[in-house]
């Protein structure tokens, strides 16, 4: 009796140490298969933006405003100071006008910024791809022109101004460090007024209860 269970004993202690082992060699085998898998590339943030351009002088565009939001828009300023919102349509078209030129090589976007400046700047769709609504309209065309340095350069000048650039950086600084864009914010609107008895019952009774907090 004593034999035999030993010899089950002994068959556990085997087992357990197989089962041990096999579930090491499955580690080690799942931590090189992460190891060997290539590093994912950053993605492009997609940011809703409502963003103004102004044309002026005809032909030649600038963001004047930039501002985040809940759903990207794209505001036209013409020369007269005429505004209208583009459409889905135009936005697509320019995109697409614009993926085909940097594909092209012809894309003021990935010009030397003093050729830009000498022809005149950015046209409508190079600036639209400038701004902040970019990553939202145009990802695809956006993942080759992240690391380009004229690119880079380019945005900036895009801009009316600096102080124009330097505003919608911290508006969307602080919009990704309160959560979220277009993030429904809690109703801040005062509950109505109450008149008569109640109402200067409940005043009295606030006054009381500020006095003995402040211990007054």
């Amino acid at each position: 009796m004593n034999r035999h269970i030993k010899k089950i004993s002994s068959y556990a202690v085997i087992g357990s140490m197989s089962a041990f082992l096999i579930t090491s060699l499955t580690g080690c085998g799942g931590a090189d298969e992460q190891a060997s898998q290539p590093a994912e590339k950053p993605a492009i943030k997609k940011e809703g933006a409502t963003v103004t351009i102004e044309e002026k002088p005809p032909g030649t565009f600038k963001i004047v405003d930039e501002v985040p939001s809940a759903t990207t828009r794209v505001i036209l300023r013409d020369a007269n100071g005429t505004e209208r919102i583009l459409s889905q349509a135009e936005i697509d078209k320019l995109v697409k006008e614009e993926e085909a030129k940097v594909e092209a090589g012809t894309s003021k976007l990935t010009q030397p910024p003093e050729e830009v400046a000498k022809d005149g700047g950015m046209g409508l769709a190079g600036t639209l791809m400038a701004s902040m609504a970019a990553g939202m309209v145009g990802s695809y065309l956006m993942n080759k022109l992240m690391n380009n340095q004229n690119y880079q350069q380019n945005r900036r000048m895009t801009y009316k101004s600096p102080q124009v650039y330097s505003r919608s950086q911290s508006s969307f600084a602080k919009a990704r460090a309160g959560g979220g864009f277009g993030s429904t914010k809690k109703s801040t609107t005062s509950a109505p007024r109450k008149t008569g008895f109640f109402s200067s019952k409940s005043k009295s009774s606030s006054s009381s209860m500020r006095s003995s907090s402040f211990g007054g």
